[in-house]
Formats: C-alpha cells, structure tokens, sequence
C-alpha cells in the first residue's frame, strides 16, 4: 500500500497569471509515495480590490469579471497540462 505524506514547499505560487484585477495562482505539491515522489498541481484565483487603503483579496467575482477570471483560469490549466506532462514523461 502506498505511503503518502505531503511535504510543503513555502506556499509561494509557481506561476502566476494577471488580467486586471484577477489572477489565478498555480501551486505544486509534492507526495511522498512507496514508488517515489508526485507532484500535483492546484490553483487558486482571486480578485484584488481597494478597501481605503489597504488591498484586499476575494474569490467572489462579478459580471464583469467573469471573462478575467476564465481566462486566467484557462492560462493556468495550459500551465499545469505541460507541467505535468513533462514529469509524467
């Protein structure tokens, strides 16, 4: 049976994409297994916003932003796609 223990790896985005006000964040995580080590890929978007002065950060999105946040989210899964198709090989 396979051991699994995830190992952290700072929590510093790999690869980040902007438009506007959105961005969608790429993540790797490293599995430790019997047959040797994976790693996956997550991603998180989000959109900044000014709240006074201080910059803000939320995963809702309006109308307007919905074309950002898609393509954003498109520019990362072409990312992770290579990514993981070049360790796979």
């Amino acid at each position: 049976m396979a051991k699994s223990r995830a190992k952290s790896t700072g929590k510093k985005p790999v690869k980040v994409f902007r438009i506007g006000f959105v961005s969608a964040s790429v993540f790797v995580n490293e599995v430790e297994a019997d047959h040797g080590n994976r790693e996956f890929h997550s991603v998180n978007v989000q959109r900044s916003y000014r709240d006074g002065d201080d910059t803000k950060f939320t995963s809702s999105f309006g109308l307007a932003e919905l074309p950002q946040a898609v393509r954003v989210l498109q520019l990362a899964q072409g990312y992770v796609e290579r990514a993981e198709a070049e360790t796979s090989e």
